[in-house]
């Protein structure tokens, strides 16, 4: 159960990182980007829910608040790119980028501070 849910969020960084640094580096959103975030968040939050039932119960901590607010910004993000794709406006296709990273950064907090403390278990 404990090396599913590992697996499942080393995949959520590498797909949702797939995704904010293609687009960036493209300058440009596509479809295949949305796809890519979503698939981050599927497996971030299949991860997380896998870790919770391992560790028996929740608990309201940094790691916890901040995965939350992640899970959420993850959602929104990829909500939000879904409308930037169909509305097809150049400079919001071209800007995208900017909100992608904040939200990939934020994520990343809650992604360190659990290995953190996986280590010092």
């Amino acid at each position: 159960m404990l090396l599913f849910a590992v697996i499942s969020m080393i995949l959520a960084l590498s797909l949702y990182s797939i995704g904010v640094w293609g687009e960036r580096l493209r300058g440009t959103l596509r479809w295949r980007d949305l796809v890519f975030f979503l698939s981050g968040l599927v497996f971030d939050t299949s991860g997380t829910a896998v870790m919770g039932k391992f560790a028996g119960s929740w608990s309201f901590n940094l790691h916890s608040l901040t995965g939350l607010l992640a899970l959420v910004c993850m959602a929104v993000h990829a909500l939000w790119a879904c409308i930037v794709l169909m509305r097809k406006k150049p400079a919001e296709l071209s800007g995208f980028h900017r909100l992608s990273l904040f939200v990939w950064i934020l994520w990343l907090i809650p992604f360190v501070l659990g290995m953190i403390m996986a280590m010092g278990n």
